[in-house]
């Protein structure tokens, strides 16, 4: 039966229906052989799926992540990411890359910073003249990033679904991302000084300029600090944060920055409501297709096959670490965090590696595959608003992908990289 239900979901997704509704009519010959399962048990199991009180962090981070937007944190951080790179070779595409580590505080989502650096450094990148496959690359894999800095979804959710430590994760996610942000910046530099692209800015700025544009976005910067303290001293949980961060960037943008208008509130509102409901309904959704993974015991066949692999235990790290990567090419990340991590961690904790180490590396690899063939959900997103052939994305994106898989691996094999911070705080 799962045979059946894996090629109709990929025969589903190869004809262009929405992942989630993919994922509904994939269960359907589930339900219509015998007592597999009643139509009832896969109502309860959607319903059951949205009361859970730590997956109220995701509506509340994706809220709080409009609403900071709308209050014009984004032009300043801009500004203090130009300042900061612009005076490196390939200055656009080196603010690119800051920039998303800046949003890593705020967005907490890819695909959204993804789009967002395409429209609003995408056409400055071409008018300068770099290539349009480089300029796509950099933005896509850069918003790698934003998915590992807190408050990342992806890994909210795998904290969720994992029944792991949702703060333990989110903290395990900021040295890797500061480590991402000096790879890619560094990728970008031999790239650009052979492509000949030149900075953006003619000279370094000022100290004065640089500490009164690092002042104009310090309640931006300073997010981050206020979660990891928060999380450090008990003061909220996760899910407690994300209602803490709406309320912090109301308060910014009405008392701080004042642009936070009633039109803007509304239209954050209103995006708010698309974005959590496209997540909603994939989780609702995997909830039913995960139920008949468990009922055919998928999980324990899987560990099983996988920890009897021959060797040593980084035979089945790297075996696990494959298959989650090749699943990110052809499925989106939400669903490969809600369907595909559940069934491989168990092998890993099995030969005795950290969830929490793992989890990490593995919202970092599916964020990674988003950007590779032939289902990379952030390159077709980037593409399509560049209008950049897909061949040339991938021609220009060999580096980036070589300098990812390195870093994975480094992270994989020394579980200090992530655990660092996790460690020490808690």
């Amino acid at each position: 039966m799962l045979t059946v239900v894996a090629i109709l979901f990929f025969l589903f997704l190869a004809i262009g229906i929405p992942v989630a509704f993919a994922l509904g009519l994939s269960t359907v010959p589930v339900f219509l052989v015998g007592d597999y399962m009643p139509l009832t048990v896969a109502m309860q199991r959607m319903y059951g799926a949205t009361q859970s009180f730590p997956l109220l962090a995701v509506p509340f981070f994706i809220l709080a992540g409009n609403l900071m937007n709308a209050t014009g944190i984004t032009d300043r951080l801009l500004v203090f990411a130009r300042l900061l790179t612009g005076w490196m070779a390939g200055g656009l595409a080196q603010v690119s890359i800051v920039l998303s580590a800046l949003m890593g505080g705020i967005s907490g989502s890819a695909v959204a910073d993804a789009a967002m650096e395409s429209r609003l450094l995408g056409p400055a990148m071409e008018r300068r003249g770099y290539a349009r496959g480089f300029t796509a690359s950099v933005i896509a894999f850069s918003s790698v990033i934003t998915a590992t800095i807190p408050p990342s979804i992806g890994l909210i959710l795998f904290g969720f679904i994992s029944e792991v430590s949702i703060g333990r994760l989110l903290l395990g996610g900021v040295v890797p991302g500061i480590l991402m942000t000096a790879v890619l910046m560094a990728v970008t530099s031999v790239v650009a000084r052979r492509m000949g692209y030149q900075p953006e800015l003619a000279e370094k700025p000022r100290f004065r300029e640089l500490a009164a544009s690092f002042v104009d976005c310090i309640w931006a910067l300073i997010f981050p600090v206020l979660l990891l303290v928060g999380f450090r001293f008990g003061l909220f949980t996760a899910t407690e944060a994300g209602a803490v961060v709406v309320v912090y960037a109301l308060a910014v943008g009405v008392l701080i920055y004042r642009e936070l208008t009633w039109a803007k509130l509304i239209e954050a509102m209103r995006d708010s409501i698309f974005d959590i409901g496209m997540v909603m309904l994939i989780i609702v959704m995997a909830a039913v297709l995960g139920h008949a993974l468990t009922v055919e015991q998928a999980p324990g066949a899987i560990t099983g096959f996988l920890a009897g692999l021959p060797g040593d235990r980084y035979v089945t790290l790297f075996a696990v670490l494959a298959i989650v990567f090749v699943a990110g090419t052809v499925m989106e990340a939400t669903v490969n965090v809600l369907l595909v991590t559940p069934l491989v961690l168990p092998a890993l904790v099995h030969v005795g590696f950290d969830p929490v180490h793992m989890g990490v590396v593995m919202i970092i690899l599916v964020s990674v595959g988003g950007n590779t063939p032939p289902v990379g959900v952030i390159m077709y997103t980037v593409c399509g608003i560049l209008r950049c052939d897909f061949g040339e994305f991938v021609r220009w994106s060999w580096p980036y992908v070589a300098a990812m898989v390195a870093l994975i691996a480094a992270m994989a094999l020394v579980p200090e990289i992530v655990l660092f911070l996790p460690n020490l705080f808690f």
